[in-house]
């Protein structure tokens, strides 16, 4: 299918690019290697960063480890290639016999870490084959999922090979418990919660972005489709003592240009840069043109408006803004994210149906400091509640001895 969309998507074109000789590429890259080395899998970017504490405290406490990431979409590839952690990182080969044997072969990793849910039969058959400890890290199941469908053996049957489940939650530990020996499921929590702590102690500071600021009320709305720009743009055109950040979800040259002429006198943050201090009061809308600054930029909001919820897309990281101790709106497609339903429930986060409905919210939010306020304290104090799975991670792997001083 992806060979197919290739010639017309940018994404898909990546994706078999990526592809190409790949197995030796990998091979060139690390057939020097003498170290043992760990594995770490993610589907994109938010499981890499999910994994990340964890492949962090290992390289802590296990130095002389090299470590390994596979990518399956380009999306998280193309942002974390480079990343200074890692000692490689590849897009994981298409899932084959040969393919895995080969792979592994290579690579021979010492542990293999797969993040949330992804599941790839040959490669976790021959994990299990040659006795290679297999962890699921901040494990999901739903009830719609394969693995519980009558005709989803199969699926089942990769379960078997994997040594350890860490998931996040009593109601994904009620649907694999008869699947899985008790013993081998621990419900450890949802990384993230460490991660977003971590990027929180350590944000980057953007001077031009403070000087777009200034004292006005700031809506930061992060990782917007077309669908949410809908909702908001009525908001931003009759708010003109507010000021928006929008960085949306992709970064095209189309998506870009959709966001400028959706949003009232707006401008990219490349170009905004590049103005003279005295142009740049014109401008109440700053659309972010770049990867990364997000989770940096929610520290500046006065709320924080989650893109994803009014598509099919459903919501996207809610912890981001919630670690600042910021309000969080979205839109009624989240119910597939425990943390935006316990939010919700603690009154940290609030939800709306419609672009009236968000724009009333919207309102008294800004109308009432205290109950802002309130919101993100309650956001702040959920966040740090469920840190520690990455530790409880790293305790199981010391514990069992499943790599070596």
């Amino acid at each position: 299918m992806a060979k197919l969309l290739a010639p017309f998507n940018t994404k898909a074109a990546l994706w078999v690019k990526g592809r190409k000789g790949l197995i030796l590429l990998i091979q060139k890259q690390m057939q020097s290697n003498t170290h043992p080395v760990i594995w770490m899998h993610a589907a994109s970017l938010g499981e890499f960063e999910q994994g990340l504490p964890v492949v962090e405290l290992l390289k802590k406490q296990y130095p002389h480890y090299r470590l390994l990431v596979t990518f399956f979409s380009p999306s998280g590839y193309e942002v974390r290639k480079n990343h200074p952690l890692a000692d490689w990182v590849f897009y994981l080969p298409m899932d084959s016999p040969s393919n895995a044997v080969k792979f592994i072969e290579i690579t021979k990793p010492s542990i293999a870490i797969f993040i949330k849910y992804e599941f790839w039969y040959f490669y976790l058959a021959e994990l299990k084959r040659q006795q290679i400890p297999t962890l699921l890290v901040s494990g999901i199941f739903r009830s719609d999922q394969l693995f519980f469908k009558w005709y989803g053996g199969f699926y089942r049957k990769m379960l078997a090979f994997f040594s350890h489940f860490f998931i996040q939650d009593i109601g994904s530990h009620s649907l694999i418990k008869d699947l899985v020996k008790p013993n081998l499921i621990t419900i450890s929590g949802d990384t993230r919660f460490d991660r977003v702590l971590t990027i929180a102690a350590a944000r980057k500071q953007f001077v031009v972005v403070e000087q777009f600021c200034g004292n006005h009320n700031i809506i930061v709305a992060g990782s917007t489709w077309s669908d949410d720009d809908k909702v908001l743009q009525h908001f931003t055109k009759v708010h003109r003592n507010e000021k928006f950040i929008i960085a949306p979800h992709q970064i095209s040259t189309e998506r870009l240009g959709e966001c400028l002429q959706r949003y009232p006198s707006a401008i990219l943050l490349s170009e905004y840069e590049a103005l003279a201090d005295a142009k740049r009061a014109n401008f109440q809308t700053l659309i972010i043109d770049n990867i990364g600054m997000l989770s940096s930029l929610y520290y500046y909001a006065t709320i924080a408006f989650i893109g994803g919820g009014f598509s099919s897309e459903g919501i996207h990281n809610t912890l981001e803004a919630a670690v600042f101790g910021k309000p969080i709106v979205f839109g009624p497609v989240y119910d597939k994210y425990l943390e935006a339903v316990e939010m919700l429930e603690i009154g940290a986060a609030f939800s709306a149906e419609t672009a009236l409905e968000m724009e009333d919210l919207l309102n008294d939010l800004l109308n009432n400091p205290n109950k802002a306020q309130a919101a993100g304290d309650a956001g702040k104090a959920y966040i740090q509640s469920k840190a520690g799975a990455s530790v409880g991670i790293l305790d199981y792997i010391q514990a069992n001895r499943l790599l070596t001083n």
